[in-house]
C-alpha cells in the first residue's frame, strides 16, 4: 500500500511550472511551487532540518520547548515537525503579518506572541529580542533561522538538487527573494558546484538592506532602511544564514510591482502565491527578458496566497495605492 507514516514524508519534490503566460519569452521562466509541501510553504524544509540538527547536537531534550521569531511560515514548518516529534513551540512575530498566519499557527497549537514592527531589530520589544528573552527565561531552544546554518544547508541538500534534476542541468539563472537568505544561498551553492556559470540573482524589497550590502559591503544609511508591504523577504540586518558570496547580484522590486505580479499570476497562470512570490516572479521576469532565447530562468514561490487574503485583494491594494 502507498501510505505514508506521517505528513513529513511528503516533504519536497515540489513541481517546477513554466510561466508561459506571465512571460511568453524570450527563453523559459519557470517557478518551483513550494505550496505543495505539507505545511504549504518552503519553510517546511528548514523546520524539520533545524530540529533534527538540534537533536543531533544534543540541544533539544524530549518534550522540550522551542521558540522562534518568524513571519509565519517557519513557525508552521517548525510546528509540524514539533508535533510529530513531541516538542512544544512558541513563535514571536511582527504585527505586520496577516491575521491568517497567526490563526494558522494557533490552529497547530503554537503559542503566538505578536510584537511591534516599527522598532529596531535590537529593541527589546522586537520579535527577535522577545524570542531571546523567552529562550533565557523559559529554557527554550532557539533555532534562530537567521543564524542557523541548517537553514541554507536544507536547501543545499534538497531544493538545489531537485531544481538541477528538474531542468536536466540546463538552468542558466536562479532568481529568488532574499529573506533569511537560506533558500537562495543553499540552492545557489549547489547549482554553482554543478555549473559555475549559473547566474544567481537575489530579489530585495525597496527599504531592505541586501542590494546595498552586496554592492558596498556594508549596511545602508538609516534613511534608506524603511518599512515595506511585501511579506517574508527583505531585512534591516544581515543574517548569517545568507551566503552572500554565492549570490552574483541583487535587484530591487517595489511593493506595487510585487503585489500586481501576484494578481497577474493568479489571473493568468492560476497560481496564487504571496507577495514575496510576486516579487520573485517580477524580478525573474526582468532577468528573463534580458537573458535571451537560450535562458532557463528558475524562481521559487515560497507559499500560497491563501495566507494573505486580507491583503491580496483589490480593495486593500487600492487603499495602499498599489492599484490605479
Amino acid at each position: 500500500m502507498e501510505i505514508y507514516d506521517d505528513i513529513l514524508q511528503t516533504l519536497g519534490d515540489t513541481p517546477l511550472v513554466r510561466l508561459g503566460r506571465f512571460h511568453p519569452g524570450p527563453g523559459v521562466l519557470a517557478a518551483k511551487v513550494e505550496s505543495f509541501n505539507p505545511g504549504s510553504s518552503v519553510k517546511d524544509r528548514i523546520g524539520v532540518a533545524m530540529i533534527e540538527d538540534a537533536e543531533e547536537k544534543g540541544l533539544l531534550k524530549p518534550g522540550g520547548l522551542i521558540v522562534e521569531p518568524t513571519s509565519g511560515n517557519t513557525g508552521v514548518g517548525l510546528a509540524i515537525a514539533a508535533i510529530l516529534k513531541g516538542y512544544r513551540l512558541v513563535c514571536t512575530t511582527a504585527d505586520k503579518i496577516p491575521p491568517e498566519k497567526i490563526a494558522l499557527l494557533e490552529a497547530y497549537g503554537v503559542e503566538v506572541i505578536v510584537c511591534p514592527t516599527h522598532v529596531a531589530a535590537d529593541d527589546p520589544r522586537s520579535y527577535y529580542k522577545v524570542a531571546e528573552r523567552i529562550r533565557d527565561e523559559r529554557g527554550a531552544y532557539l533555532p534562530y533561522q537567521y543564524y542557523n546554518q541548517a537553514n541554507p544547508m536544507a536547501h543545499y541538500r534538497t531544493t538545489g538538487p531537485e531544481i538541477w534534476r528538474q531542468t536536466e542541468g540546463r538552468i542558466t539563472h536562479w532568481v529568488a527573494g532574499v529573506g533569511t537568505g537560506g533558500t537562495i544561498s543553499g540552492v545557489a551553492r549547489y547549482l554553482k558546484e554543478q555549473n559555475p556559470e549559473v547566474r544567481v540573482i537575489g530579489v530585495d524589497p525597496v527599504g531592505s538592506v541586501y542590494k546595498y550590502y552586496k554592492e558596498h559591503g556594508e549596511l545602508p544609511p538609516e534613511d534608506q532602511i524603511h518599512q515595506y508591504l511585501i511579506d517574508g523577504i527583505g531585512e534591516d540586518l544581515l543574517p548569517e544564514s545568507v551566503w552572500m558570496d554565492s549570490i552574483d547580484e541583487v535587484i530591487k522590486v517595489d511593493d506595487k510591482a510585487a503585489y500586481r505580479a501576484t494578481l497577474e499570476l493568479a489571473r493568468g497562470e492560476a497560481i496564487f502565491t504571496g507577495s514575496s512570490g510576486g516579487a520573485a516572479a517580477e524580478g525573474a521576469r526582468r532577468v528573463a527578458r534580458e537573458a535571451g532565447e537560450d535562458a532557463i530562468v528558475v524562481t521559487l514561490f515560497p507559499d500560497s496566497g491563501e495566507r494573505y487574503l486580507s491583503k491580496i485583494n483589490d480593495r486593500w491594494m487600492r487603499e495602499q495605492g498599489l492599484l490605479d
